[in-house]
């Protein structure tokens, strides 16, 4: 059956500029990690943060984060890597795909802690402002997938279906389930809802990082249950629905219990941070210089005493103009 409508599949993932392969799986990584950051950096500016540091602790956070993405995929997939036939040589070749986002947000996690910790910031408070961009990255991220021709869903005829057209490494082309789109759409959709939330209900202490783990695991599970990729499953379901079950459970553990014993949000979230500075930057220097200028010339003794001394001689002149309209009258 020729299929009317479809989402055509790119027929190369990679350009080659002269030497340098340029792949467009890592492209989206890339481009990910960019708006992660600068919507991080908004939100903690406007939680009271200075500016730049979201990019600085990211320095921590992004590497790791790659490490641990990588190793769990390696980890619940390793016939891939290391069964017969197999070249172990392979587990890293990260622009080929396979990041594993349950390992990504653990290792990162211990990342943007060291980063956290060398700037003396509360980690939850860090983990908050980064949250929904942290989503949209996911969401970008998943193109990648859609360049590699990887990780669809089971053959349909909707007008949206994928045309796989690789027959390598056991792809049988044809038109199947677009799950990089509905998990892109689905991360777009958490995220827009973390923000919403924060907005709504001032979440604090980890706990809007804990909404956007809870609300992703929901998509991943459904999502998840439609793939056709090779998977461990445990009692008929696959590994990674487990992990989304468990960790959904965790997240809203969390967010329960840290709204009784820490409500409300954080009133500092970054030490010696002077008021108006994240926003205003150099012009909050130069408000500072201004006022300790006029501290000054306020304290200073001798421009207080010829202040004083003109006044009393405009006091005596009125009293001595009044007396004298007073001797012409009588």
């Amino acid at each position: 059956m020729e299929e009317i409508a479809y989402i055509p599949s790119p027929s190369r993932g990679v350009i080659h500029l002269g030497p340098i392969p340029l792949r467009g799986y890592a492209f989206c990584i890339i481009i990910g990690v960019f708006v992660a950051v600068w919507l991080g950096n908004k939100r903690w500016i406007a939680r009271g943060g200075r500016a730049g540091t979201v990019a600085d602790i990211a320095v921590w956070a992004v590497p790791f984060g790659l490490v641990g993405g990588r190793l769990y995929h390696v980890i619940t997939d390793y016939e891939l890597y290391f069964s017969a036939g197999r070249d172990w040589v392979d587990a890293f070749k990260v622009w080929q795909g396979g990041l594993g986002i349950w390992g990504a947000i653990a290792l990162g996690a211990v990342g943007a802690w060291i980063g956290c910790r060398r700037r003396g910031i509360p980690l939850p408070a860090y983990a908050d402002a980064i949250a929904p961009g942290i989503a949209f990255a996911q969401a970008i991220g998943r193109w990648g997938n859609w360049f590699n021709q990887e990780l669809y869903g089971r053959e349909t005829h909707v007008p949206w279906a994928l045309h796989i057209t690789s027959s390598e490494g056991g792809r049988i082309p044809g038109y199947y389930h677009p799950t990089f789109l509905y998990e892109s759409l689905w991360c777009v959709g958490v995220g827009f809802l973390v923000i919403w939330a924060d907005r709504r209900f001032k979440l604090g202490h980890g706990r809007a990082f804990a909404l956007y783990v809870a609300a992703y695991c929901v998509g991943r599970g459904w999502i998840e249950y439609m793939r056709v990729d090779d998977a461990h499953h445990i009692l008929g379901l696959r590994l990674n629905d487990w992990t989304a079950l468990i960790v959904f459970l965790l997240a809203v553990l969390y967010m329960v219990l840290s709204a009784k014993k820490r409500p409300g949000r954080e009133a500092v979230v970054e030490p010696g941070v002077i008021e108006g500075e994240a926003e205003s930057g150099g012009d909050a220097e130069a408000a500072e210089t201004a006022e300790a200028a006029e501290a000054k010339d306020a304290g200073n003794p001798g421009d207080v005493a010829d202040a004083d001394a003109d006044a009393e001689d405009d006091a005596a002149d009125e009293v001595k103009d009044e007396a004298g309209s007073r001797t012409k009258k009588s």
